[in-house]
């Protein structure tokens, strides 16, 4: 890929800047401050996405509101994995034809995953016609220029071009906590599992620079940030677009020597690369968590094949006892998806024993979703929903039973926590997460809040555990 292409130059930066100012001069002239509300599905890239939103909006003169009704802008980022997802965000924006009957001036915009579809964008154009902004993964940076053409020229607004994706530096962000930050180190992904949509929506994979990368990473720890995940939607090809050879193990070892009482976090891995190199940094690097979540999708080999994962069952567990080597206390968490066109109920077993073999501390779990575009949505399916669902609730079974196993071994140990939020449990009313990503609930006053804690745990059920902080 050639990265001129890719990075854009500081000139189109500013020229967005410009149409910024040109946005908060026009607000100014109303009789108070706008509203803006950005409503955000689907991963943690697209939280970072909208935190980049949210500093532009800002940036315009915006404060911000969860009322639809008191928005002056609001801002739909969607996600395009899963059918129910594109669904629940299609009621949503039904409903807010209610909102612009009652304000015909708010301006509603559709970004994200979604909004990059053609079908949807057509749908959109012909059935949602409160809508007025409609625009892609590709085409944030430009957010600015293109709600200055809805608020100047009175038209819809549609930017859903086929394009290889852009990188720009120097965006705004209003990071919602202080505790936790995203940064992306990279976009788009070269991979093509035969259920994605990703590579369609989000384009081919481009890596930030290392330094742009480091100087992030670096203020964010000097403003107290203790947490920090890089993301991608495969972090391990990080680097092979670089004009400068690096990897995504290179990278991890330059930010460990960041100074600071912070940890990185990192994902998705895809399970083809990663391997020891990366292993080794985790083990040595202190700064990195020992966690890793390395989605597997299928314990079926042929599957894995028809669903376009480079590896095998057998491969996959290589790399699994290869990190646990490196790391003999690391916390493992996947992806699986059941009922992929034409698995069999044989196959969907395979999927269980390797589970069971593996012993996840925790799952994400799916029933498969046909995604127009893709390859997997032309195969055949002969499996029925309910089938199915009784794959997908043995699994569940067996993963439910394992991570109340594993969450039992913690009773009695201490473990160094970081209280990151409220739970909404009068009893236990604090959050936290162990290294491992381990959810600890916890007694104790909010003030708490974004330290680091020795927490002995007393109890644990299958999702959580339940500690008594007695250091900080």
């Amino acid at each position: 890929m050639d990265r001129t292409q890719v990075i854009l130059p500081a000139g189109a930066v500013r020229r967005q800047e410009a149409y910024t100012g040109r946005l908060a001069a026009l607000y100014r002239r109303k009789d108070r401050p706008p509203l803006a509300m950005v409503d955000t599905y689907g991963c943690q890239q697209n939280v970072a996405d909208s935190q980049r939103i949210m500093g532009m909006l800002r940036d315009m003169g915006c404060g911000f509101t969860q009322d639809p009704y008191a928005a002056d802008i609001i801002v739909i980022n969607t996600c395009a994995i899963r059918e129910n997802a594109e669904k629940k965000v299609f009621g949503v924006v039904g409903q807010l034809v209610h909102v612009k009957e009652r304000n015909p001036e708010v301006v509603i915009c559709l970004c994200g995953c979604m909004a990059q579809q053609e079908t949807v964008a057509d749908r959109i154009r012909k059935s949602y016609r409160h809508v007025d902004l409609v625009f892609g993964p590709q085409a944030l940076w430009r957010f600015p220029e293109l709600l200055y053409g809805v608020c100047t020229e009175g038209k819809r607004v549609f930017s859903i071009a086929d394009e290889h994706g852009s990188i720009a530096e120097g965006l705004p962000v209003v990071r919602e906590s202080g505790v936790k930050a995203w940064v992306s180190i990279m976009y788009g992904c070269n991979n093509f599992c035969s259920y994605c949509i990703v590579p369609y929506v989000r384009g081919r994979e481009r890596s930030r620079e290392a330094a742009d990368i480091l100087n992030e990473v670096r203020g964010l720890v000097e403003e107290g940030y203790k947490e920090i995940t890089l993301l991608g939607q495969n972090v391990n090809s990080y680097g092979k677009d670089l004009d400068v050879p690096m990897d995504f193990a290179d990278l991890l070892r330059e930010i460990d020597r960041i100074p600071g009482n912070y940890l990185i976090r990192f994902m998705t891995s895809h399970p083809k690369d990663a391997g020891e190199k990366l292993f080794a940094a985790m083990a040595e690097c202190p700064h990195v968590a020992r966690q890793l979540h390395l989605p597997v999708q299928s314990g079926s080999s042929r599957v894995l094949k028809a669903m376009n994962r480079g590896y095998t069952r057998e491969q996959y567990l290589e790399k699994v006892d290869m990190a646990r080597r490196a790391m003999p206390d690391i916390v493992l968490t996947s992806d699986i998806i059941i009922g992929f066109p034409g698995e069999t109920e044989a196959e969907a077993m395979e999927t269980v024993s390797l589970i069971e073999q593996v012993r996840y501390d925790a799952l994400f779990t799916f029933i498969y979703s046909p995604r127009p575009g893709t390859p997997a949505a032309k195969l055949p399916d002969p499996a029925s929903r309910a089938e199915k669902q009784i794959w997908f609730d043995k699994l569940l079974d067996v993963q439910n039973r394992i991570s109340a196993e594993l969450h039992r071994g913690y009773v009695g140990k201490t473990v160094r926590v970081l209280v990151d939020g409220e739970s909404g449990d009068e009893a236990w009313p604090l959050s936290s997460r162990t290294a491992g990503g381990r959810l600890v609930h916890l007694r104790g006053d909010a003030g708490l809040i974004g330290q680091y804690a020795e927490a002995k745990i007393v109890d644990s059920n299958t999702w959580a555990l339940f500690g008594e902080i007695f250091s900080v």
